[in-house]
C-alpha cells in the first residue's frame, strides 16, 4: 500500500499547519484584504497575486525562512492565519525570528495560540532550532499577549529596530528557548 503524506505538518484539536503553496494565493490575498483593519499599522501581508507570489516564493525557496499556513480543521482547511520563521541561522546560534498574523474571521478565538505552539514544536523538533525570537511593536497588545501566552519571555527593548510603514519602529524582544519548553511546569 503506498504511503500517503499527512495533510498537515502538525495539528492540534482545531488547527493544522502546512507550508505555503503558490496555489494558496487567492484565499490568502482575499483574507489579507478582509483583515487590513486588524493588521495595520503592524503588519502588511500581501493582498494581491503578484505580491503573494513573491512573498510565498521567498518562504518556499529561501532556506533561511520557513512559512506555515494556519488552517481551521473544522472548516475544510480554511486559512486562519500564518506563522513564519525568518532569519534562520544554524550552527552555534540555531535560532530564528517569528512573525505571525491571524485573519480577521479567526482573531480572538485562540487558533493562533494553538498554531504558534505547533510551529514552536516543529522549530525545536524537525528544524532543530534552539531559540525563537518575536519582535513586537510595543502598542501591538494582541501580539504581545500571544507571545506571553505561548511562554515567550520579554528580553528587551530595541529603539528604531525595524522599518515598517515608512518609519523606523521600536520593538520589544520576546524569546523562547528549547529548554524553556521542556522545563517541567513546577519549575517554570
Amino acid at each position: 500500500m503506498p504511503h500517503i503524506a499527512p495533510r498537515y505538518l502538525a495539528e492540534s484539536p482545531r488547527v493544522g499547519i502546512r507550508p505555503f503553496g503558490l496555489e494558496d494565493a487567492a484565499e490568502f490575498t482575499a483574507r489579507a484584504r478582509e483583515s487590513k483593519a486588524l493588521h495595520q499599522p503592524w503588519l502588511f501581508p500581501p493582498d494581491n497575486a503578484a505580491h503573494y507570489a513573491a512573498y510565498a516564493g521567498r518562504l518556499i525557496e529561501d532556506p533561511t525562512k520557513a512559512g506555515f499556513l494556519v488552517c481551521e480543521k473544522d472548516d475544510d482547511g480554511a486559512l486562519a492565519g500564518f506563522v513564519n520563521i525568518n532569519n534562520i541561522v544554524q550552527g552555534a546560534f540555531c535560532s530564528g525570528a517569528l512573525g505571525y498574523g491571524a485573519f480577521a474571521h479567526a482573531a480572538g478565538r485562540g487558533l493562533m495560540r494553538e498554531a504558534l505552539g505547533l510551529v514552536v514544536g516543529h522549530a525545536f523538533g524537525a528544524l532543530r532550532l534552539h531559540r525563537l525570537e518575536i519582535n513586537v511593536q510595543p502598542g501591538n497588545t494582541a501580539s504581545i499577549a500571544l507571545a506571553r501566552a505561548c511562554g515567550f519571555r520579554l528580553e528587551g527593548f530595541s529603539p528604531a529596530m525595524l522599518y515598517i510603514d515608512g518609519a523606523w519602529r521600536d520593538h520589544e524582544r520576546w524569546a523562547l528557548t528549547a529548554e524553556m519548553v521542556r522545563r517541567p511546569v513546577d519549575q517554570a
